[in-house]
């Protein structure tokens, strides 16, 4: 799998710990939207898209973030402590609020990744000080028209 198209889009006060999003093409056919560019404590990473994450009410069963003090749907009191059953390994004991939608793998892929987003990054920075730049949509507007048609066959897309 080739990472065929990046996309960035600068965020908008670069003093922030926030550098870019970005959308990230794999073989021209799947798209990774919300990753971000985050200025960390050893450099720039990327920050793979995720969800909060959640547990039941235990009177209406409804869904509540880990940390909130009330159920969204009934108002019943939750479990203040709750969340201390998220941690994030032994060693690290750190709580995990949050769940990875899609991340790579193992090291070698994420570094391939981070390697052309950060170089993708350092060009869009570039463009950003030309004259009438536009920043690039990632919304995927313009996406399915750079695409071949694509024929189904089954559950499986081929070109």
């Amino acid at each position: 799998m080739r990472l065929t198209d990046i996309r960035i889009k600068l965020a908008p006060c670069q003093t922030d710990r926030l550098k870019a999003f970005c959308a990230l093409t794999f073989d021209n056919t799947f798209v990774v939207r919300d990753v971000k560019l985050i200025d960390g404590h050893d450099g720039l990473f990327l920050a793979m898209p995720s969800r909060k994450l959640c547990d039941h009410c235990h009177r209406c069963g409804d869904k509540n973030h880990v940390r909130a003090r009330f159920c969204n749907n009934c108002g019943n009191r939750l479990d203040e402590n709750r969340h201390l059953r998220y941690r994030q390994g032994s060693a690290q004991n750190r709580l995990k609020l949050h769940a990875d939608i899609a991340h790579p793998i193992n090291v070698n892929c994420r570094h391939l990744i981070e390697q052309e987003v950060l170089a993708a990054y350092e060009r869009e920075l570039d463009r950003s000080k030309e004259p009438g730049y536009q920043p690039p949509s990632l919304d995927g507007e313009d996406w399915e028209s750079d695409l071949p048609v694509m024929k189904t066959t089954g559950a499986i897309a081929t070109a």
